[in-house]
């Protein structure tokens, strides 16, 4: 007797976590099914449009908009970004570069360079 192996399905929040994507801006029938483990692996070796596009134009989620703002996400709130933000305006806000945006450029710099510094020591030991 075999047993039949029953495909690996994900939610679509964590499959579109996973493409780096905001849920919400995907396609309804993305939205309101499953992913399996060979689907999500083709939509990350061939794209369609619409996730290129969402990709490229935004909006983007949290963990995305931090790292091409340099910041944490926690930044994000302190700064007051609750929503997400398209390229266009996270563009926009590097241009502008307020203030709370620099502290965090700075905060998010130094957490990196004592990271590096503990990695180099323990390395060491």
């Amino acid at each position: 007797m075999t047993s039949q192996k029953t495909p690996q399905t994900m939610k679509p929040a964590t499959a579109a976590k996973k493409l780096g994507v905001y849920l919400e801006a995907t396609p309804g029938e993305f939205q309101e099914g499953v992913v399996s483990r060979d689907e999500l692996n083709a939509l990350q070796a061939d794209p369609p449009e619409w996730l290129r596009e969402l990709r490229r134009n935004g909006p983007h989620p949290r963990p995305v908009m931090a790292a091409k703002l340099g910041i944490s996400i926690g930044g994000l709130a302190r700064g007051g970004i609750t929503d997400p933000l398209t390229t266009e305006q996270i563009d926009a806000l590097k241009q502008e570069n307020p203030g709370w945006l620099e502290r965090e450029r700075a905060t998010q710099a130094e957490v990196r360079k004592e990271a590096l510094r503990v990695k180099e020591k323990n390395t060491r030991s």
